[in-house]
């Protein structure tokens, strides 16, 4: 962690590192890459990219192994997404559960250029029968949480077919317009547009197409929930960003003045639909009022809106919110659904601030 990483960004985890935005500070449509939140769940690796190679194989008729220069010379494709941790807003829990206590800042906006994933995976011919395709990343270690395996596992995720095939897939090397840093992946990480950052695997080093569905650690034991079908539980791994905003300013627990207009602003984004509009209530959720939104071609990107606020003459606590509607017509709920655990945290947060 650099001296910059640490002014800029709030440790929730030192070892391995974890560091969120301070979410507070949202001020420009890309997140800047040295305020960017960091997510690791095992130390950070060391590469050698002169002697790193990707390797695709299992499922697929023609095995690959790429060096970094083969993959800067193939064409190019650059998105503009979303990152956000599954765990994001983890502190706004209660009562409080295991895991980073991320604030707001578990979320940012970048660009990012490389590679299509569908292009190497045309090249390398996959398998008529192939079901997953998953990623394995260098970074390496024990999981924190039983049941888990007895030794050292790399960090993997995988996402289905016809999944990888689509057209937004992303391998990619540079984010914001400069390299991958380290600590954002460097040489190379997945960025999967829409779902939650868990899939977007770091370090990427090995593409493993299987001809069975993928059950991993961080696919089924980790970063899963339970899911009734036909009245039996059963384990599926979390994937879409589900449809949510988040109040930038003011922050909680500010003394706004009495008897005066504040700017109340923020950002929304969702999955694989569109935002259509956001709401605020300065009053706890009891009566809501439209704010105005910003404008975005992505479908990919957060959108930002803003209310202005007439504050009464007389000093009171209250609760600031905010809540979005997408153009399917889903809203957030205002209550937590206790069957997603500690991930999804996708309801109203209830900000606190003081008129006075």
């Amino acid at each position: 962690m650099t001296n910059a990483q640490a002014a800029t960004k709030i440790v929730r985890v030192s070892d391995p590192v974890n560091l969120e935005f301070p979410f507070e500070t949202l001020s420009s449509d890309l997140t800047p890459t040295d305020a960017f939140y960091v997510r690791n769940h095992f130390s950070q690796p060391e590469i050698n990219v002169q002697a790193w190679r990707l390797s695709i194989e299992g499922a697929v008729e023609k095995p690959l192994q790429l060096t970094f220069p083969e993959l800067l010379s193939m064409p190019t494709h650059t998105v503009t997404s979303v990152l956000e941790c599954a765990g994001n807003s983890r502190v706004f829990l209660s009562p409080k559960v295991a895991g980073a206590q991320w604030g707001l800042g578990a979320v940012g906006n970048a660009e990012w250029k490389g590679v299509l994933l569908s292009t190497i995976l045309e090249r390398a011919c996959l398998a008529e029968d192939a079901v997953d395709v998953v990623f394995e990343g260098a970074d390496k270690g024990v999981p924190d949480e039983q049941p888990k395996p007895c030794n050292p596992i790399y960090y993997a995720r995988s996402i289905p077919k016809s999944k990888a095939l689509e057209a937004n897939i992303l391998l990619a090397y540079e984010m914001n317009g400069a390299p991958l840093s380290e600590a954002h992946g460097f040489p190379l990480r997945l960025i999967v547009p829409g779902w939650y950052g868990m899939a977007s695997v770091k370090w990427l080093q090995r593409i493993v197409v299987t001809e069975y569905p993928y059950d991993g650690y961080f696919q089924k034991i980790d970063y899963a929930f339970w899911e009734e079908r036909d009245g039996l539980p059963v384990r599926q791994p979390i994937t879409e960003i589900e449809l949510k905003s988040q109040i930038a300013q003011p922050a909680a627990h500010s003394v706004i003045d009495a008897n005066s207009t504040c700017l109340i602003y923020g950002a929304a984004w969702t999955g694989s639909s569109k935002i259509a509009k956001v709401e605020v209530s300065v009053d706890g959720g009891k009566e809501w009022h439209l704010a105005n939104l910003g404008e975005s071609d992505n479908p990919h990107a957060w959108i930002f809106w803003h209310y202005q606020w007439k504050t009464s003459a007389t000093p009171h606590d209250t609760i600031l919110m905010c809540r979005a509607t997408d153009t399917e017509g889903r809203s957030q709920p205002l209550t937590r659904d206790l069957n997603k655990e500690s991930y999804r945290i996708s309801h109203t947060l209830p900000i606190s601030v003081q008129v006075r």
